[in-house]
């Protein structure tokens, strides 16, 4: 097969050669170079490449070109190469062009001239921008296969779990595609159990539960040792951070995550408010680049591997695993999240998985494509769930219980939302039944202010409607509020006393928890503003605790 292309396009025959040569040293032995002079000759060879089914992965453009600017060569050549990347190269008075094309072609990253060195300047972006690249994109080659039906819910869960790790796979649907049926019905003669899963070294997993799928795949490794300085539990955003500082800081640090790391976030569409990230990034991909840089410091990340109990012995933590094993460590931090919230209606345990989704399911989203999907929730995440639906689906309808979305979303998503043809907001809205046999047909919903009830067509259901803390783990362990979130610090404090059987001469730290050396970050906290910058946060602060409360032990 034919290596990726990198595309440069340049008016200036000496700039032109230069950013091509610093491309060839970095870049030739995965993609070809390819230079263009101006915007009409490279999209003349864009043409030839898409004619013979050559991926291009990265545009680096010139803004000022005669004839064409680099805006409007991206603005075309993504017609073509919708998923390349795009970086704008820019002079100090192209700072505004290039802002606005941030917003009008998703343009990733603009560069000011000149970037020497460029590898402190120039090779970093387009790393990061490939790497995406390579992680969506998936590789023509005979890969992971998973052969199911639209409407199963074990599939979905397969499938949920490949994506959400990032490992490339072949969706075919036994429904629609007969050799694939054929292909099932030959590997499990007289039964059909779905999915069923092909290795590419020739293993056949007839539905696998994910451990077993995790292991067959190479995602699941023992622990490398019985006793760590840190161990987190929860690979969310918190629990990432915590990985990243604790590892970077000396700390033995093992991050248990009983399903794919991110968390809530990590089932976002896209994150458009994290600082850095100016055209926005999805939860997937900053979980990548988290678990990347953490397993580079040093860290240890066991999944999918569940939790199921927790000890405390002298002032050791032990953790009893899903397997049976035991692991020992001085600290610990609780970052284990919060869980999707449901809609408790009949009809929706029937058809979760099968066309009712919590989240995203980014993995679902193409097998509605030309369908009525409805989203419910009024948050941030249920508006970018909406939009990422709106590039496939043909209508979105977003239900929410209030008067509209301005008093839970940001206004930049309720601007996209508005600007976004097929999609319709419907207030005072609240699901109370769910109609169909093995998938959804259709849904009766409630106005909220008049009470009348009305039945409409639906292909699929999305819900965005909060979450519930992920802390039964530490029930009758540790001291939670009313709702079950974990209290920490000054909340542990009433009437000027410590937590009761608190053993120490000293208040517990901000993010400690009621036991000492257990610590609590991100969404599983009482009290904390629910967002990935703030969990973030949360996580790089409890591991500064974690030292303080090691120095004393």
């Amino acid at each position: 097969m034919a290596k990726p292309v990198i595309m440069t396009v340049d008016d200036e025959p000496q700039v032109l050669n230069a950013v091509a040569r610093d491309l060839q040293s970095r870049y030739r032995e995965d993609y070809r170079v390819v230079k263009a002079g101006s915007g009409h000759e490279a999209l003349e060879a864009i043409a030839e490449f898409e004619r013979r089914g050559t991926p291009i992965a990265l545009f680096v453009v010139d803004q000022r070109m005669p004839g064409m600017s680099g805006t409007e060569f991206l603005t075309e050549a993504i017609t073509h190469y919708p998923d390349a990347k795009r970086v704008l190269l820019t002079a100090y008075a192209d700072t505004d062009a290039a802002i606005t094309s941030i917003n009008k072609i998703d343009l990733d990253y603009y560069l000011l001239k000149p970037w020497d060195p460029p590898e402190e300047r120039f090779f970093p972006v387009l790393n990061d921008l490939l790497e995406d690249w390579q992680a969506n994109t998936p590789p023509v080659y005979e890969g992971i296969r998973v052969a199911g039906a639209l409407w199963s819910p074990t599939t979905h869960a397969v499938k949920d779990f490949l994506a959400r790790s990032q490992i490339p796979y072949q969706w075919l649907d036994i429904e629609r595609n007969e050799g694939a049926r054929v292909l099932v019905e030959a590997t499990q003669p007289g039964s059909t159990r779905l999915p069923v899963v092909f290795l590419p070294d020739g293993t056949v997993l007839s539905c696998p539960d994910l451990h077993e799928l995790a292991e067959r795949i190479g995602l699941r490794a023992p622990p490398q040792a019985p006793f760590y300085d840190l161990i987190v539990i929860g690979a969310g955003p918190a629990g990432l951070a915590a990985a990243v500082y604790g590892a970077s800081e000396g700390l033995r640090t093992a991050v248990i995550e009983r399903e794919v790391p991110g968390g809530q976030a990590g089932t976002s569409s896209r994150i458009e408010n994290y600082l850095g990230f100016p055209h926005g990034i999805s939860g997937a991909d900053l979980a990548r680049r988290a678990v990347t840089q953490a397993k580079r410091l040093g860290a240890e990340i066991l999944n999918p591997q569940a939790v199921t109990g927790i000890r405390v012995e002298d002032s050791y933590k032990i953790i009893t695993l899903d397997d049976g094993g035991e692991l020992r460590s001085r600290a610990v931090v609780l970052s284990t999240g919060v869980e999707a919230r449901t809609l408790g209606i009949p009809g929706e345990e029937r058809l979760s998985g099968a066309s009712v989704y919590y989240g995203a399911a980014a993995s679902e989203a193409v097998s509605y494509s030309g369908c009525d999907v409805v989203v419910v929730g009024g948050a941030n995440s249920a508006g970018q769930g909406a939009m990422f639906l709106s590039r496939y689906a043909e209508h979105v309808t977003i239900l929410v219980r209030g008067d509209s979305l301005a008093k839970s979303m940001s206004q930049y998503l309720i601007d996209q939302i508005e600007a976004t043809r097929n999609i319709t907001v419907r207030p005072h809205a609240q699901v109370t039944e769910l109609e169909g046999e093995d998938r959804l047909t259709s849904m009766t919903v409630r106005d909220t202010v008049s009470g009348a009830e009305e039945t409409f067509p639906a292909d699929a259901m999305f819900i965005f409607i909060g979450a519930v803390p992920g802390s039964d783990l530490v029930r009758g362990l540790l001291e939670l509020d009313d709702h079950g979130f974990v209290l920490t610090g000054p909340d542990l404090i009433r009437d000027g006393r410590r937590p009761r059987g608190w053993p120490l001469q000293r208040d517990p730290y901000l993010l400690e928890t009621s036991i000492p050396g257990v610590f609590a970050a991100g969404d599983v906290r009482h009290d904390v503003m629910r967002r990935v910058a703030s969990a973030v946060g949360q996580g790089a602060l409890a591991v500064s605790l974690v030292h303080q409360y090691l120095e004393t032990v």
